[in-house]
């Protein structure tokens, strides 16, 4: 698959991803963030990990040249190029929870938790198993004194990508995220390629 695949706004889909295959996410509009998390494929108890990645990397921005590590210490991606720099690992997916919780909706959307949870569903994994997402473009600003954070415009522009390698076979979850505060309040596309 050499073309760009697009996730309409507020969706998400699930694919497997080969041992050595490149993904590359883009933003095609600009200021959209895309929920991406991955299991590996012969083994669903193994799955990306916030705490491991960015413990074993020392920062909270992960970016060019840096490994994503799963639960067990292994590395399922890395990230080969980056046209943004900045990424939330931090936040959970957004969920009919969150709009309730931070949004007052109330008749909340699924967000990008329950658009996970349907699209890997298939492919065996179960909601409890939906982890920390990579937060592709999301703009997170902590406050180094006290630790407060807001959720900011993603820094992205249209046509900004961030592109992973596959380091073992791994069934990948991957969302246009559903939440106003992280896409500047407007819902656009993402898209993807596979190679």
């Amino acid at each position: 698959m050499n073309s760009a695949v697009t996730i309409p706004p507020r969706s998400g889909t699930a694919f497997r991803l080969t041992k050595g295959q490149s993904l590359t996410v883009i933003d095609p509009e600009g200021e959209q963030v895309s929920d991406l998390v991955v299991f590996n494929a012969s083994d669903l108890g193994e799955v990306i990990s916030s705490g491991r990645s960015l413990d074993y990397a020392s920062k909270l921005y992960l970016t060019t040249g840096d490994p994503i590590y799963s639960n067990r210490s292994n590395v399922m991606l890395t990230i080969v190029e980056d046209t943004v720099g900045r990424h939330d690992f931090l936040l959970t997916p957004c969920s009919r929870d969150t709009f309730r919780i931070i949004y007052h909706d109330e008749d909340p959307h699924q967000g990008c938790f329950g658009n996970l949870e349907a699209a890997l569903a298939p492919f065996g994994v179960g909601p409890d198993a939906i982890p920390i997402a990579f937060n592709c473009f999301m703009n997170v600003v902590i406050q180094p004194e006290t630790g407060a954070f807001t959720v900011e415009a993603p820094l992205s522009r249209a046509g900004d990508y961030i592109k992973f390698q596959a380091e073992m076979d791994l069934i990948v979850g991957l969302t246009a995220c559903s939440a106003l505060q992280s896409n500047n309040y407007a819902f656009k596309p993402i898209e993807y390629r596979v190679a």
